[in-house]
């Protein structure tokens, strides 16, 4: 079985020979079991606090096998709206709410829940039910920012 240890600078990825496709909430687990595509099983063993994006590429010990990584279809909640202040609004109750959210020029994105879609729609804004890849903002505090050397160390680098 590969297992996959490091993130490899966007740089210096080569084409991947593996696809693996994950959640948001896989995408922010340090170890964990895969499907490989084309086909295959491997594991997935990063340092504590990584959160891996859409288009990552991970290496094996070795350096002898790639994969990128894919952000899975998940049934997420879409808020659109073409006034800004009514937009910070929604986004301020959601952010108190400490959800999940991904920001994009006049639209936010969270995990579906009905609660906070009525939230939403109490608020003035229409709220769509979709299933997409969802891609939060990291936060302020986010443990990917401890670990950015690790996404920014050369392949044969151990330091």
């Amino acid at each position: 079985m590969l297992t996959f240890i490091r993130l490899v600078p966007r740089a210096e990825a080569p084409e991947p020979s593996f696809t693996i496709t994950l959640t948001h909430e896989e995408r922010r687990r340090a170890r964990l079991r895969v499907v490989l595509a084309p086909a295959g099983e491997g594991g997935v063993l990063l340092p504590r606090g990584l959160v891996l994006r859409d288009g990552d590429v991970l290496v094996t010990e070795d350096g002898a096998s790639f994969a990128r990584i894919r952000a899975a279809s998940e049934h997420v909640s879409v808020v659109e709206t073409s006034d800004p202040h009514l937009l910070t609004r929604v986004a301020y109750h959601l952010g108190n709410r400490h959800v999940p959210l991904q920001v994009e020029p006049g639209r936010l994105i969270y995990p579906h829940d009905h609660v906070l879609d009525g939230l939403c729609r109490e608020l003035g804004v229409a709220v769509a039910e979709r299933l997409m890849p969802f891609e939060p903002e990291s936060g302020g505090y986010a443990g990917e920012h401890r670990h950015a050397e690790q996404r920014l160390r050369p392949l044969g680098g151990h330091g």
